[in-house]
């Protein structure tokens, strides 16, 4: 299997593109829990271009009816992209301080579990909660500050890259 980068200028243009709209391409969930975490994924896929079309516990969205948890489920997400050791992208919880664009952050907000996944956009020099600017669905937001949101828990997930 054969190592891929990930492509962080195409992850950050496309949920610049199809932050504050859909993508009609892909359902929209937001009538369904939110479409967060589907919106995450498909801004990683355009960094990537590789799914993982493994049953249950891969990563690939083919349609609304037709997708693995881990596309469209906060915590699936983050249970893939942090135990994936095939095809498709693979990443580390981390601190604030290694956070890069075109990472993704979750929030605990009311709840708490992690229920909201943010697309990072730009990191500023250091990054801190008020240098680091996001997009996002459920709650449609592009170039919002993560100091904005008022949250219980947070986590960094950094993207390493991807396997074909």
């Amino acid at each position: 299997m054969a190592e891929i980068g990930y492509n962080r200028q195409n992850a950050v243009e496309y949920a610049r593109h199809w932050a504050l709209g859909r993508n009609p391409r892909y359902y929209n969930f937001s009538g369904l829990g939110g479409d967060c975490a589907n919106f995450a994924s498909q801004c990683i896929h355009s960094g990537v271009g590789v799914m993982n079309y493994k049953p249950l516990f891969g990563w690939y969205y083919l349609s609304a009816d037709d997708r693995s948890p881990s596309w469209t489920g906060g915590r699936y997400l983050y249970n893939f992209l942090t135990g994936n050791k095939e095809a498709g992208p693979y990443g580390t919880e981390t601190d604030i301080s290694r956070i890069e664009p075109g990472d993704i952050i979750q929030i605990a907000i009311y709840q708490p579990e992690y229920h909201h996944t943010l697309v990072v956009l730009e990191t500023g020099e250091i990054p801190t909660p008020d240098t680091i600017l996001i997009a996002a669905h459920s709650y449609d937001s592009i170039d919002r500050q993560l100091s904005t949101y008022d949250y219980r828990q947070i986590r960094f997930l950094h993207i390493e890259g991807a396997r074909n």
